[in-house]
């Protein structure tokens, strides 16, 4: 296996997920398109006139391979990847290298969007064989489907000497090769309990406190999140600190938490003229972004900013949130109610060009006040990135104020004027492409994000975005009680889709207080259970028992960019065992969570979400229950706070939910219950009664 390796590995420059051109087809004209012109995805599009012969995922090009008895190469990727991009431009268009792949192998090529389960399975095969993940992800395999080589990008004359060189092997050399790929399969197949040996054990405050220790020793003191470059976000290590600032407010989390927070929204990654985050930054600043902005990212991140101003009212958090939700409205809201999957970042072929600003162009909008805006946003001259600006404050707004000699108030007006005016003067450049795939999962991260900002903020327009988006769900992305992945596709939902889908309808009744989102939360988690759930590892696999049979069917565990459907299942089976009083769920949600306890304790920035899960475990769930006329008003008042750790049920009449069975009114008043493990306190009419209830437990 290691002297395949040496023979066809020299050429390989990792790669790693950026930015895109447009997502408007390239075809030149039907005559010259491949069989990826009938596509619906935008990525697979925009190779439909690439002199490659691919074709899509299917029983057309396996069968194929193994006729041909051709090895085949896998390119995945997704339309708003920079990467992608070069290396189609500088590969896939050239007709001599075209060439060689029309003639020795079977081409396929992936949109990763909409088929993350094979996504998944050559991702894991590239790291078995020591080899850095990322996108383009270019995969070789036998013609029964067997990976024996990859990587990512790859520039074009070492992919042209690399795809001889497989070529050769694959004739002169084929039982090692084939001894490879068993190889790689093999551990790709392994399950997770005997992979990361897990052993399920109890946990506890100690252990989550543990993990909280280990990643505090990584904390970016200077710059926020943590060491290391390139710096995503992760949403949900973030979210985790709110949660467990909450359960333990002695060890003193918020000082990082908000520092980190504040640095991001002062870096370049945030849009500071119209909203919204990019994907990550390239540096430890959280200066330079690769500038595509991805729906799941901007969902999370509206619920993580929510939970913060909760916490501390930070008024620069609201603005944050109001904007990005204007961003979505504005420009990844389709008409149906639904919300698209990425922008890219090219435009004009140039990366980040609809972004940055020349220092003439900031002086052309901001006229006499110029010296002002440029000190607020870092503005330079001669640029603060390839001689153009990446708008981002490093300066507080006292000492800008000090410095130009305004009152707070003012200064905020100016910049608020100076961002409206920015922002009319970049609608008139060319805009980057949109991927407009509405995806389901992505769609229930949103909203549940915008439920979070509508929680904490009490904007009515938000609130209506919101039931748009939710009618869009059950409508459009429900056939026949089956959640599908992509509207308007046939695909079955993964089990990411699922759980995020489920976990925007829970909160979306404890939001509303509508009694159809349990019900529908409830039927998709018996078809979790009855279609993805595995028994022995007491885990969800990724794919329904309906779905495609591939050369693995993977449990998906870590927290990533987006949380393991795993750990959103755990949360979303104690919720709903809580709310339907459903013993199974909640036992289900609690076997989970020990399953990692150990790991967790060793290593929690990927398993963030599990840990926030934890949190809910280690000791009794508030459930409030309110019952009475006044119930939205209470409830209102009660989500605005900064209580991580409930459950809420509410309603004006009787109604079929267990948490509100036998509740009354008391003399006419809305009534509040606090209850633990079935047992409610006396019921109190007045909110801050209730409170201290919780705070007394």
């Amino acid at each position: 296996m290691k002297a395949i390796i040496i023979i066809i590995s020299f050429g390989l420059i990792f790669g790693c997920e950026s930015t895109s051109k447009t997502t408007k087809n390239k075809m030149k004209n039907a005559a010259k398109s491949n069989r990826l012109i009938n596509a619906s995805s935008p990525y697979l599009l925009q190779h439909a006139s690439n002199p490659v012969n691919w074709y899509p995922w299917g029983k057309e090009a396996l069968l194929k391979a193994k006729s041909e008895d051709k090895p085949i190469l896998v390119s995945i990727g997704y339309s708003s990847c920079h990467w992608c991009h070069v290396m189609a431009h500088e590969s896939f268009e050239n007709d001599s290298i075209a060439a060689i792949m029309n003639e020795n192998f079977i081409n396929i090529k992936i949109d990763r969007e909409e088929r993350p389960d094979i996504d998944q399975i050559y991702m894991e095969a590239l790291q078995a064989m020591g080899i850095n993940g990322g996108w383009p992800l270019n995969v070789f395999l036998t013609p029964d489907q067997k990976p024996f080589y990859g990587g990512t990008y790859f520039p074009s004359q070492s992919w042209r000497e690399l795809l001889l060189n497989v070529k050769t092997v694959f004739d002169q050399n084929r039982a090692k090769l084939e001894e490879s790929a068993e190889v790689y399969t093999k551990a790709i197949s392994a399950n997770v309990s005997e992979k990361y040996q897990l052993s399920a054990t109890e946990i506890t405050q100690e252990k989550i406190n543990s993990g909280y220790q280990k990643l505090a020793q990584s904390f970016d003191l200077k710059w926020g999140g943590l060491k290391k470059a390139p710096k995503f976000i992760m949403p949900s290590q973030w979210s985790f600190l709110v949660d467990l600032s909450y359960l333990n407010p002695n060890l003193n989390i918020q000082s990082h938490l908000e520092f980190t927070l504040n640095k991001i929204i002062d870096g370049g990654i945030y849009d500071q003229i119209g909203g919204g985050f990019s994907r990550y930054s390239v540096d430890e600043f959280w200066h330079v972004p690769h500038f595509e902005k991805m729906l799941y990212d901007n969902g999370q991140l509206l619920s993580l900013y929510a939970k913060a101003y909760k916490m501390r009212s930070n008024q620069r958090y609201a603005s944050v949130i109001d904007e990005t939700i204007q961003w979505l409205i504005r420009e990844m809201l389709d008409d149906s109610g639904g919300f698209y999957a990425a922008l890219d970042a090219d435009s004009e072929g140039e990366e980040g060009k609809f972004y940055v600003w020349t220092y003439d162009e900031i002086r052309e909008v901001a006229g006499d006040r110029t010296a002002l805006i440029a000190a607020y946003y870092d503005i330079q001259e001669k640029g603060n990135w390839e001689s153009t600006n990446i708008l981002r404050i490093l300066s507080s707004e006292d000492d800008i104020a000090t410095e130009f000699g305004l009152d707070l108030a003012t200064l905020q007006s100016t910049i608020n004027q100076f961002k409206q005016q920015a922002l009319l003067k970049r609608s008139e450049r060319v805009r980057p492409g949109i991927d407009n795939k509405i995806i389901s999962g992505w769609n229930g991260l949103t909203l549940t994000g915008i439920l979070e900002a509508y929680q904490a903020l009490g904007k009515t327009a938000y609130l209506k975005l919101a039931e748009k988006n939710y009618d869009f769900i059950l409508k459009n992305l429900l056939k026949d009680g089956t959640l599908i992945h992509v509207a308007d596709l046939s695909t079955q939902g993964f089990a990411e889709d699922y759980a995020a889908i489920i976990q925007a309808l829970i909160k979306y009744y404890e939001t509303t207080f509508d009694d159809e989102a349990l019900r529908v939360a409830n039927d998709l988690t018996l078809q979790m259970n009855e279609q993805y759930y595995d028994s022995q590892e007491k885990l969800f696999y990724f794919t329904s028992i309906h779905a495609e049979n591939l050369i693995a069917r993977k449990n998906d565990l870590f927290d990533n960019v987006i949380p393991s459907s795993n750990s959103m299942m755990a949360e979303n089976l104690l919720k709903l065992g809580l709310h339907l009083d459903n013993e199974p769920y909640k036992k289900q949600a609690v076997d989970m969570v020990n399953q990692v306890s150990e790991m967790m304790a060793q290593e929690i920035s990927y398993l963030s979400h599990w840990a926030s899960v934890a949190t809910l475990l280690v000791k009794p769930i508030p459930e409030i229950v309110i019952f009475g006329d006044n119930y939205q008003e209470v409830t209102t008042a009660l989500n605005a706070l900064h209580i991580p750790r409930k459950i809420v049920a509410a309603s004006a009449a009787k109604t079929d939910l267990p948490l509100l069975q036998y509740k009354t009114q008391i003399k006419g008043k809305t009534a509040i219950y606090v209850c633990y493990n079935k047992t409610c306190k006396l019921p109190v009419t007045e909110l801050s009664q209730a409170l201290t209830q919780i705070s007394s437990e």
